[in-house]
């Protein structure tokens, strides 16, 4: 299959990256490339690009869109919680610019038989790299009753997250639950009517909670962001664009914490602690997509785009 990709907040991510020809920048997700295209385009190949991602599918893809600037890209299949690890693996030290565009790809959601999708009935799987993990059937059918409520109230934020999670544990009982349409028709039926009559996909919160579940996502996400600080340079930038407020809120906290100082209770008069600053917040508020872009791109639509830079070692000094 061919994929269908279509870059959000490209332009913005353009402007924020602060791109230097000669730089080093690391896409933490590389997908469909386009970032990576456009960026790539920007500095006419002049720069180390390096594109991680856990789906081979997907770096193949890459390899082939990205060949005009194949001296200037590497790309590795790997799972960005190891950001250090395989900059190491490289002799690099330290970067330009990390991009992180989180969520599934367009092409993920495209691909039916990777299961990610409520829309059409496909075998449960959504892992994004296929090659290692529990599959959503795996988790649908072995996690208890209390796991699955946990799941779903806390990484979908499904009001109905108890009852779905009963209906589930019900329905596997009479045979194990293999499909996404198996799936979707056991959380419409847990789902009152009138809920299941709101704008909303009954299954849409069910399924993003089992994808970031089946992945780690969160998790993943809090191990990458610890270790991107000391992967820049000073004055190096992060661009992170969230789809849902639990990785929004993650990467917020975040960087206001790396943008803190000296973090000792008041009643101590001299700073004992001695934090300093590594990050300045560039967007006070998310960048989000204008209208225009949503009307070509409705998958923009919950889009976030926040960016911090590293200081400059004069301000860790000072």
């Amino acid at each position: 299959m061919e994929f269908q990709h279509v870059s959000v907040l490209p332009r913005e991510v353009l402007q924020q990256m602060h791109l230097q020809e000669g730089g080093i920048y690391v896409d933490c997700t590389l997908g469909g490339a386009g970032h990576a295209s456009s960026i790539l385009s920007a500095l006419q190949g002049q720069c180390h690009y390096i594109g991680i991602d856990q789906d081979k599918d997907a770096l193949t893809f890459a390899k082939k869109r990205l060949a005009p600037y194949a001296k200037s890209v590497t790309l590795v299949q790997e799972n960005f919680s190891h950001l250090q690890h395989i900059l190491a693996s490289l002799h690099i030290s330290a970067v330009n610019g990390i991009l992180f565009d989180l969520g599934v790809s367009s092409f993920q959601l495209d691909e039916i038989e990777r299961g990610f999708s409520y829309m059409r009935d496909a075998p449960l799987d959504m892992r994004m790299n296929q090659e290692s993990g529990q599959s959503a059937r795996d988790l649908v059918n072995q996690a208890s009753m209390e796991e699955l409520n946990r799941i779903l109230w806390t990484y979908g934020e499904e009001r109905w997250a108890k009852r779905i999670a009963q209906f589930i544990v019900e329905e596997r009982k009479q045979k194990p639950i293999e499909t996404t349409g198996e799936l979707v028709a056991v959380i419409k039926k847990a789902v009152p009517k009138g809920a299941r009559q709101e704008k909303q996909h009954p299954a849409k919160r069910t399924f993003q909670a089992i994808r970031i579940a089946v992945n780690e996502e969160l998790t993943v996400l809090e191990k990458a962001l610890s270790q991107s600080v000391d992967c820049l340079k000073p004055g190096g930038r992060i661009c992170v664009i969230t789809f849902h407020s639990l990785e929004d809120r993650i990467v917020k906290d975040f960087f206001k914490q790396e943008a803190k100082g000296c973090t000792c209770p008041p009643e101590i008069p001299i700073c004992v602690c001695g934090k300093k600053p590594r990050l300045e917040i560039i967007t006070k508020r998310p960048i989000m997509p204008d209208a225009e872009e949503i009307e070509e791109n409705p998958r923009a639509r919950s889009a976030k785009l926040r960016v911090a830079a590293r200081v400059l070692k004069e301000k860790e000094e000072a």
